[in-house]
């Protein structure tokens, strides 16, 4: 084998292996639904909240979801350690998702739908919505700050499909 070659071969077995070790079956994402799994939801904490128990939600909050790559409310204001039920609905006719985050966050993760569009994820905290259809998200805020939901599929949060949510101590 020649220096070249063999160079080649190193290259090319370390991407395979970069892929195989990226690549999960939570990690797929694409323009299908995706089904909540059947188990309890897993509460982690984040910046922006943790999982809700929809037992606990004093209030629901409607939103809406375009091809105009718009959110209707595109802005919320929730008091810190409310627990609320968003209803989303989908009313274009591509696939879209709402995703609460930070702006950090979420602007990592758009950046890896561009390079990756096929990612699948299933975090108590996205909610993917094709077209015509609707989800429900139960989020509790138990964190004071300014958060963002966004639609992260590719192009879509680069387009502005972005909100802001305000979580206020009063």
């Amino acid at each position: 084998m020649t220096t070249s070659h063999k160079a080649l071969c190193s290259m090319a077995l370390a991407l395979a292996l970069g892929a195989c070790l990226a690549w999960s079956p939570a990690q797929a994402h694409g323009d299908q639904e995706h089904a909540r799994s059947a188990g309890p939801i897993r509460k982690e904490q984040k910046d922006w909240g943790i999982a809700g128990e929809a037992r606990e939600a004093r209030r629901g909050i409607d939103v809406s979801m375009g091809d105009d790559m718009r959110f209707t409310p595109s802005a919320i204001k929730v008091r810190q350690g409310e627990t609320v039920r968003f209803v989303i609905r989908n009313r274009g006719q591509l696939m879209h998702e709402f995703v609460i985050g930070d702006e950090k966050a979420n602007a990592e993760h758009a950046a890896l739908m561009v390079k990756f569009p096929d990612m699948e994820h299933d975090e108590p905290y996205m909610a993917h919505v094709a077209p015509g259809k609707q989800a429900q998200m139960v989020w509790t805020f138990n964190r004071p700050g300014t958060f963002q939901f966004a639609c992260l599929i590719a192009g879509h949060y680069q387009s502005g499909m972005v909100g802001t949510i305000e979580v206020t101590t009063r």
